[in-house]
């Protein structure tokens, strides 16, 4: 769970979404209500095909060839779409907010001037290089590495809590939740994984000589002479590779234990000699501080290293680089554009940028999300459609505890803690109870790029002052207008924004069985992340704690190899498998979440017999309940994405996260007569929940 603190959000946000026809000639226009897509759609679905060959190419085939991936995405998908829709009436908002001068409140005029300083394009070309001065110039300044602690930590503080060597938060202490303290992470890359910087087959050599060129290009653009700009930018190499090198793999942040490594003033001291952490915290407002969690201390060692080995002039290269990188896309199109260039269109396939008011109203989003979350609850999100999303909720959770009952390989003792974690998670639907209070956060009519780091400013003055002050469970880490859900193991949370609760995913209007198929899964999917092989590990109040016995520990593992294997076998793209140890949380979340749903949805039918019996669109109920649980998965994605996301993204593709679960239900074999031995219905099935 991050907090969207980076700059780089203006370049691509999880869920940016574009038109599903690149091109029309009919210019585009904010939206003043929603389109309606039904929560099962037969025009999505492609009836040649045999469900029990290939469900997703059954459900989602239609679909598929239909929805190109436009030119301005990296994937498309119905999230992307819905993602997509609602940044289209968002734009409504703002663009009335933008032009109306009278009668806003506080939060109306922040998110009104904002947006409008973000769409002043002729501004910001005019502004070009000139907001990068004053970093560039404390930078020149460096006289002395002893000085870097105060540059470093004004850099972190206004442009990015993670890009300058390494991160600064404030999180839930894992041993006692009820604690907020100091995490000092690993940060400092400027390519997403480490593993760009370390695997040596031909495309990742091709990548890194392609992220050379971008670096050379954009020092280029601050004045350097070509052969100056390819120094600095082996020079960035250099640095960045080392401090890859010395990271944790995505699998072995899978495991917590990895992560949790508390450490006073004096250990954090001797990881790193030669940085002095009096300074720096003083400058970040916390001197007092003497409790910290170091996540990764070998990678702490590592920047003690390069402190010590690297000379002041290639420190200050390395800065310089980070602040362009952070800085460009709130930038001039001289430094936008090259920017998109490298991380949207090499990196990921992107044929062109996102226009601009899209990107204006991701941004808004990102900085200002709760003030535009107002808005959109206003509007959007009825008291109803809570109470409804609640009721599926609770019986979601019956199910669970039903399911933890039954289970025959957990003993009593397991079963016991297992409930009372299940008891104490808190529904958070839509949108939070207070909202945040952005009064301290200044924004301009004017002054776009100044606005943007003004938030990223305000957001990690906020973070940092909850440190050592009394936990807010109320909070939320997303926004209400977000296209997404999530479950937090240390708040013991599962979260529904608004955003998500909207048609396809959620539609009141259609009978239950695509509903309970689609947003019941979507709710167990994220009830069953407080059970998988990460969240397990945290007790009901939200502590990193064991309290499983060794043989049920031992029979969660067994269960959840056999979903390990039998994802590894899937390919991504060309020759890549799934790094199913890597997707291994989701791949229990979405089975375990399709058992709740369907033990969710039969409740729902005991109460409503009449809902049994009819077909509709040639569908049973049952049959219905799978295609709505497959058609929130539907996407389209460049293989450039793809070769990205297998490496860094904790979910499988989504033909996999619909297949690779419907193969494990008996139900599924049973809705569709599927013959067993049939690729949809295997001899040996896997289940951990």
């Amino acid at each position: 769970m991050h907090h969207l603190t980076r700059l780089a959000v203006a370049g691509a946000l999880a869920c940016a979404a574009s038109l599903s026809i690149a091109q029309t000639s009919q210019p585009e226009r904010p939206a003043t209500t929603f389109p309606y897509t039904p929560g099962l759609d037969v025009t999505a679905m492609d009836k040649q095909a045999d469900p029990c060959v290939d469900f997703y190419q059954y459900a989602c085939g239609g679909w598929m060839k239909n929805n190109p991936v436009p030119s301005d995405q990296a994937r498309w998908s119905v999230y992307s779409k819905l993602a997509q829709d609602n940044q289209r009436y968002l734009w409504g908002i703002l663009d009335g907010l933008a032009k109306q001068k009278d009668g806003r409140s506080a939060t109306q005029q922040k998110i009104g001037d904002y947006f409008g300083a973000c769409m002043d394009e002729g501004a910001i070309a005019g502004r070009g290089a000139a907001p990068l001065q004053p970093w560039l110039d404390q930078i020149d300044a460096l006289s002395s590495k002893r000085d870097l602690p105060r540059l470093l930590a004004a850099l972190q503080l206004t442009l990015s809590s993670t890009d300058f060597f390494f991160g600064f938060s404030a999180n839930q202490d894992f041993g006692d939740s009820t604690r907020v303290i100091a995490f000092a992470d690993a940060g400092g890359l400027g390519l997403p994984d480490r593993d760009y910087y370390l695997k040596t087959d031909a495309r990742s050599k091709r990548l890194r000589a392609a992220y050379l060129t971008h670096m050379a290009t954009m020092f280029g653009l601050i004045g350097q002479p070509p052969a100056v700009a390819k120094r600095s930018a082996a020079t960035v190499m250099r640095i960045e590779t080392a401090l890859a090198k010395a990271s944790l793999t995505r699998v072995e942040q899978r495991d917590p234990y990895k992560l949790f490594n508390k450490a006073d003033r004096k250990a954090l001291q001797r990881m790193t000699p030669g940085f002095d952490w009096e300074t720096y915290l003083a400058e970040v407002g916390q001197p007092g501080l003497d409790t910290f969690n170091v996540t990764q201390p070998k990678f702490f060692r590592a920047f003690g290293k390069q402190l010590r080995t690297s000379e002041l002039a290639a420190i200050k290269t390395y800065l310089r680089w980070h602040v362009l990188q952070a800085m460009a896309p709130a930038l001039s199109p001289q430094f936008d554009e090259p920017h998109f260039a490298f991380f949207s269109k090499t990196l990921r396939g992107v044929e062109k940028q996102q226009p601009r008011w899209k990107r204006c109203v991701q941004l808004v989003d990102a900085q200002l999300g709760e003030a535009l979350g107002q808005e959109f609850v206003s509007r959007a999100f009825s008291p109803e459609l809570k109470a409804k999303s609640l009721h599926m909720t609770r019986q979601v959770e019956e199910a669970m505890a039903k399911d933890i009952e039954s289970l025959a390989w957990m003993s009593p003792e397991t079963k016991k803690r297992a409930r009372e974690k299940l008891d104490a998670i808190v529904n958070k639907i839509g949108y939070p109870d207070t909202w945040r209070d952005y009064s301290a956060y200044e924004v301009q009519p004017n002054d776009f790029a100044a606005n943007v780091v003004r938030g990223t400013l305000f957001e990690n003055r906020r973070q940092l002052a909850k440190i050592g002050k009394p936990l807010d469970r109320s909070e939320w880490l997303m926004t209400p207008p977000t296209v997404n859900a999530y479950f937090n193991p240390q708040m013991n949370d599962i979260n529904f924004p608004a955003g998500v609760l909207q048609p396809p995913l959620f539609d009141p209007k259609m009978d239950d069985a695509p509903g309970y198929g689609n947003t019941g899964g979507t709710i167990g999917h994220e009830l069953t992340h407080a059970f998988d092989d990460e969240g397990r590990q945290f007790d009901a109040k939200g502590n990193l704690k064991d309290w499983w016995t060794k043989k049920d520990a031992k029979e969660f593992t067994e269960r959840a190899q056999c979903i390990v294997d039998q994802y590894a076998r899937y390919t991504v793209v060309d020759d890549i498998k799934i790094n199913s140890k890597l997707t291994l949380g989701e791949d229990v979340a979405d089975l375990g979440g399709l058992i709740l749903g369907w033990m969710a949805w039969q409740s729902q039918m005991a109460s409503m017999p009449q809902q049994a019996q009819p077909l509709r669109d040639g569908l049973t109920p049952q049959q219905r309940f799978f295609v709505g649980y497959a058609q929130w998965a539907c996407e389209n994605d460049r293989p450039e994405n793809l070769r990205v996301t297998a490496v860094t993204d904790p979910h499988s593709p989504g033909k996999y996260r619909v297949n690779g679960v419907v193969v494990n239900m008996p139900e599924f074999e049973k809705a569709f007569a599927c013959k067993p031995g049939q690729p949809m219905a295997p001899v040996k099935r896997c289940r951990v929940w």
